[in-house]
C-alpha cells in the first residue's frame, strides 16, 4: 500500500491532470477536493493494492475483496474528484504492485515447515507442539537477518540469579494489586499475540487523524509502513531467539509455580512482548515525540505485565527489550536516509 501510495504520487506529477471540479467549475464535489493532481486515483491504487495481496492471502475471498476495492475507487468517482480513468489507471498500478509484493511473499520463508528436533534437559523449554518455530527465519524488510540483533544466551537455569527471578515472581504473584492483575490480563487477552496488530492500528489512526495526514497520503502510508515494518522485523528477531535458545518457562522451572494465566505456547527467552510493543512504541515514538513518552509507558506496561502474570523471568524482559529498540534505531535510520524530505512527522506536534 506504501509503494502503490508513491508510485501513485509519481504518475500524478508528471501528468498534473486537474480535478474535475477544477477542469469544470460546473462539476461539483460533495467532499473536500484533495490538494494533488487527479491522475491515477491514490484511494484505488490503494484499494487495488490491499485487494490482490488480501486476495494472495485469502483465496477464497478473493471476489469480495475486488469488489470492495472497485467500490473505493467509485467512491470518489461520485463524489466528483476523480475522473473514471484516475479509478481505471489506479486500480491498476495497485494490481502491479501487489504482483511484486506477491512474488516477493512467495520466497519470504513463511511457508518453511519446521523438521527439527526438540532440545532436552533442565535448562529448556518443554512441551508439545511449539508454535511459531520458524518465524525467526523469516525475510526481514529492514534486517539483514533475525539473528542480527541476537541478544545472548539466557541466565543458566541452576544459577543464582535465575533463583532470584523465580523469587520476584513468587514475589509478585503474592502481591499482585487489582491493576496488576488488570494490567497483566489486557495485555495477554485485550492486546497480546495476534490482538498485538489492533493495539497499534488504532494507535496509528489515532496519530493520522490528530496530526490531519489523511490530507497528505504519501505521508501517511509511510507512518504506516514504517511502524508495520519495526514491527514485523521485532517479532521475527524474537522468535530467531526464542528458538535459538528454547529458554524455560518459570513454571517449568519450578512446577509448583502458577502463572495467572496460561503461558504461550513457545520459549520463555526473550519475550515477545517486550520485543515487539518495545520496538514499534519506540518507532511510533520518534514519528510522533509529543506521545513518546505515552508510548514509551505502554511499553513498559506490557513487559512488567508479563512479571505479573508469571510467564516471563525479569531476564525475558531485558532481553526483548534490547532487540526490539535495536530494530526501532535501525528501521529509523532507514526512514532518515529514505529521500522523503518534507514528508517528516518527526519533530512536529498537532
Amino acid at each position: 500500500m506504501y509503494d502503490a501510495t508513491i508510485a501513485t504520487w509519481d504518475s500524478k506529477y508528471t501528468y498534473n491532470r486537474p480535478r474535475p471540479s477544477e477542469f469544470d467549475a460546473s462539476v461539483e464535489a460533495i467532499i473536500p477536493v484533495p490538494n494533488s493532481p487527479s491522475f491515477p486515483a491514490e484511494h484505488a491504487a490503494v484499494a487495488g493494492a490491499a485487494a490482490e495481496v488480501l486476495a494472495y492471502l485469502f483465496p477464497e475471498q478473493a471476489d469480495v475483496f475486488r469488489e470492495q476495492a472497485k467500490q473505493a475507487g467509485q467512491a470518489f468517482v461520485l463524489a466528483g474528484v476523480q475522473y473514471p480513468s484516475d479509478v481505471e489507471a489506479g486500480l491498476e498500478m495497485g494490481r502491479q504492485v501487489a504482483e511484486l509484493a506477491i512474488e516477493r511473499a512467495l520466497g519470504d520463508g513463511f511457508d518453511a515447515k519446521w523438521d527439527g528436533t526438540m532440545p532436552t534437559g533442565p535448562s529448556h523449554w518443554s512441551g508439545e507442539n511449539p508454535i511459531g518455530v520458524m518465524s525467526g527465519t523469516w525475510q526481514t524488510w529492514v534486517l539483514t537477518s533475525g539473528d542480527e540483533f541476537r541478544p545472548n544466551p539466557p541466565i543458566a537455569y541452576n544459577s543464582p540469579e535465575k533463583a532470584a527471578e523465580m523469587d520476584e515472581l513468587r514475589t509478585a504473584a503474592a502481591e499482585r494489586t487489582r491493576k496488576m492483575v488488570a494490567d497483566a490480563m489486557f495485555n495477554e487477552y485485550g492486546i497480546g499475540g495476534l490482538r498485538n496488530y489492533w493495539l497499534w492500528h488504532e494507535e496509528i489512526s489515532k496519530k493520522l487523524f490528530e496530526y490531519r495526514l489523511d490530507q497528505d497520503p504519501p505521508r501517511a502510508a509511510r507512518v504506516v509502513a514504517l511502524t508495520w515494518i519495526t514491527n514485523h522485523d521485532s517479532s521475527v528477531a524474537c522468535f530467531d531467539a526464542k528458538y535459538a535458545y528454547w529458554g524455560i518457562r518459570p513454571f517449568q522451572l519450578d512446577p509448583d509455580f502458577e502463572p495467572l494465566f496460561p503461558t504461550p505456547n513457545h520459549p520463555s527467552y526473550p519475550a515477545a512482548h517486550a520485543c515487539v510493543k518495545r520496538g514499534t512504541a519506540e518507532m511510533l515514538g520518534y514519528l510522533f515525540p509529543a506521545d513518546a513518552e505515552r508510548l514509551t509507558a505502554m511499553a513498559d506496561t506490557a513487559g512488567e505485565s508479563r512479571i505479573w502474570g508469571g510467564i516471563h523471568f525479569r531476564s525475558d524482559i531485558t532481553a526483548g527489550d534490547t532487540p526490539g529498540r535495536a530494530v526501532a534505531r535501525k528501521v529509523i535510520e532507514h526512514a532518515q536516509a529514505d529521500g522523503s524530505g518534507g514528508l517528516m512527522t518527526e519533530g512536529t506536534s498537532p
